[in-house]
């Protein structure tokens, strides 16, 4: 299997972590976001990986090498002039040699443990072009519960709100490279166009997701991996056991 990662970003909202590397590189708990990315798609089956990058790419390049270390082929697909994600992505997929089935791509900027096998299952029944991974959508804020009598009910401490939001995974069928922009983004060119032909499947899920794009984000995600060490390890759950 073959998964492209787009890390071409500057990550100008996690200065000054990145004034000297690109933010993928950014570390949490001593390991590059790029890293967790590497292991999850091993686990996940993936044998070969292009790195679509630019800004900093040799940082990217002299952690991760050749990918023998991490199990598995890396490569560069280094973008000399900034082509947006679109760009970027078109440009990794028509690097990319040998292999016949579906690709995954991810945003660079994202730790997660979602199912690639069910996500790529689900893409081939629905017979897709592309595929987007889906996790809920927390509110920011608390929430205060009103009855009619304008009278408080409750509070819920930042509850799942009733929608799905798009992870930055994806699974594309090759085909779908020819619908993507030389420069750009394909979020505002390829995927609109999907949807109105109906090739365009979203695979819900549940599983650990994080966005790391502002120093609060990384401090976040940094408490949580914690927690999720100490769980791992100690086998104590929040509520004691």
């Amino acid at each position: 299997m073959q998964a492209i990662i787009l890390a071409g970003g500057k990550g100008e909202r996690l200065r000054p972590y990145t004034n000297d590397r690109p933010k993928g590189m950014v570390e949490i708990l001593g390991i590059p976001i790029l890293g967790y990315q590497m292991q999850w798609l091993r686990a996940n089956g993936v044998q070969e990986v292009y790195v679509s990058c630019g800004y900093l790419h040799e940082v990217i390049e002299g952690y991760f090498g050749d990918g023998g270390r991490w199990g598995m082929e890396i490569h560069y697909v280094v973008e000399e002039t900034p082509l947006g994600r679109g760009g970027g992505l078109k440009k990794a997929m028509l690097a990319i040699e040998g292999g016949t089935g579906p690709v995954i791509a991810a945003n660079g900027d994202i730790i997660t443990t979602a199912d690639l096998r069910e996500m790529i299952a689900q893409h081939e029944r629905r017979d897709a072009l592309a595929t987007v991974l889906l996790t809920p959508f927390y509110s920011q804020y608390g929430i205060v519960d009103v009855g009619e009598d304008d009278l408080v009910l409750g509070f819920r401490e930042k509850p799942e709100l009733p929608y799905w939001i798009n992870a930055g995974v994806y699974v594309f069928s090759r085909e779908v490279v020819s619908l993507l922009p030389d420069r750009g983004d394909h979020e505002d060119t390829t995927f609109p166009l999907l949807a109105r032909q109906r090739r365009f499947a979203g695979f819900r899920s549940r599983a650990f997701w994080r966005g790391v794009d502002t120093v609060k984000d990384m401090s976040e995600v940094t408490k949580e991996m914690e927690r999720r060490l100490f769980e791992s390890l100690t086998g104590v759950g929040p509520n004691g056991g």
